[in-house]
């Protein structure tokens, strides 16, 4: 069975987000954009981040297929998340989630014949997938999930 640990993504930065790096720690990947009825969840992510950053790496995936709610650059994106909310954790630049061309790690988390796990839609932003120490697909929140939510927190520090 293949890991996210296989996968690369262009950060928001430029430089190379390697899932490899990540080995050993649990994952959380996110969907997030700049203007939905969600976008507070980034507040809750940054601490989630930075209560947890040794056992936990947050990506966020930012994207405009939910309602055209992230229309801004990469760099308008970025410099909208430091601003706003003061976010530390990887950001990859902007993809396609959704479609007939999504970036290859959601063809991954939503297809049962990549990841093995589980078929899933990503319905909004702030979709939360959840990965276990080695890359391995545990589950997945809808949006409405906060992630300082119980469960996700159970999770976390499990």
């Amino acid at each position: 069975m293949t890991s996210i640990h296989q996968f690369k993504a262009e950060g928001i930065d430029g430089n190379t987000i390697d899932f490899a790096d990540f080995k050993g720690k649990k994952l959380l990947i996110v969907n997030v954009a700049s203007e939905c009825g969600y976008t507070s969840q980034y507040q809750q992510l940054q601490e989630l981040h930075s209560n947890f950053k040794e056992t936990l790496t947050i990506v966020g995936f930012p994207s405009n297929d939910f309602g055209g709610q992230e229309p801004g650059t990469n760099e308008e994106i970025q410099a909208f998340c430091t601003r706003r909310f003061a976010v530390s954790f990887p950001m990859a630049a902007k993809v396609r989630i959704k479609g007939n061309e999504p970036h290859p790690i959601y063809s991954w988390l939503t297809q049962k014949a990549l990841n093995g796990v589980q078929d899933s839609n990503v319905r909004w932003n702030f979709h939360k997938y959840l990965l276990d120490e080695e890359g391995q697909l545990v589950g997945n929140y809808a949006s409405a999930v906060s992630p300082l939510d119980t469960q996700v927190l159970s999770w976390v520090q499990s």
